[in-house]
């Protein structure tokens, strides 16, 4: 039985209720390098653009509890951006935020249907998950269906960026341009105008398993 203190396990990633999206004030200023998109009260430190110069979404965040975690009812369906982030660059778990590496490698999951596994390269979204969280982030994400797709990684290299890319309409007004459904690499030239709400790796050294194959081994190495 859970007690009260006990949390009710929520991957850190997931957003909350009351997390919403900051108010749309951006601007695109023209430079002799081409356009690039701001915030008209971008944050002079630089938080904005956490990594690489690239403008990152703005959202709410809700109080911590006493674990660490987020407070408020999970929206299961999407990922904080910043929370993403911060875990994809960090390479912690998704769930816990504990450092992900595992002796056999870093573990990634995917929906059944979500990748190729005879692709050579796989680009994610979904930050790694560690080896007493692994078949926790499999039951509670609804996307991988209780029965992922295990990338069992020795390297993942940052690629880039999901997002959305901006531009100037003729009345000189801010608009969407674009919603690519792929990432844009770092260096792409229109990273410059884009609103970035997801960090994403390349996986191009990895096994594919299932679930209960990863716990196997897992377990044959004792941990």
């Amino acid at each position: 039985m859970r007690t009260t203190t006990e949390p009710r396990l929520i991957p850190f990633i997931t957003q909350r209720e009351g997390e919403d999206a900051a108010p749309d004030n951006l601007i695109i200023v023209r430079h002799a390098s081409g356009p690039r998109l701001y915030y008209a009260d971008e944050d002079a430190k630089g938080r904005d653009r956490p990594l690489r110069g690239v403008l990152w979404a703005r959202c709410g965040f809700n109080p911590m509890d006493e674990h660490g975690m987020p407070t408020g009812a999970p929206q299961w369906k999407f990922m904080h951006p910043y929370r993403q982030m911060l875990t994809m660059q960090a390479m912690r778990c998704q769930v816990c935020v504990e450092p992900s590496r595992t002796p056999l490698g870093f573990i990634f999951l995917a929906g059944p249907k979500d990748e190729d596994p005879t692709q050579t390269t796989i680009y994610t979204n979904q930050p790694p998950v560690c080896v007493k969280h692994a078949r926790a982030a499999a039951a509670l994400c609804p996307h991988l269906e209780k029965n992922p797709m295990v990338f069992l990684a020795q390297s993942a290299p940052l690629y880039g960026v999901h997002g959305t890319i901006y531009g100037l309409n003729a009345r000189n007004e801010v608009h969407v341009v674009a919603q690519p459904d792929h990432a844009l690499p770092f260096g792409h030239p229109n990273v410059s105008t884009l609103l970035a709400s997801q960090l994403v790796r390349r996986l191009s050294s990895f096994r594919v398993l299932d679930m209960e194959e990863l716990l196997q081994e897992l377990t044959v190495r004792g941990t």
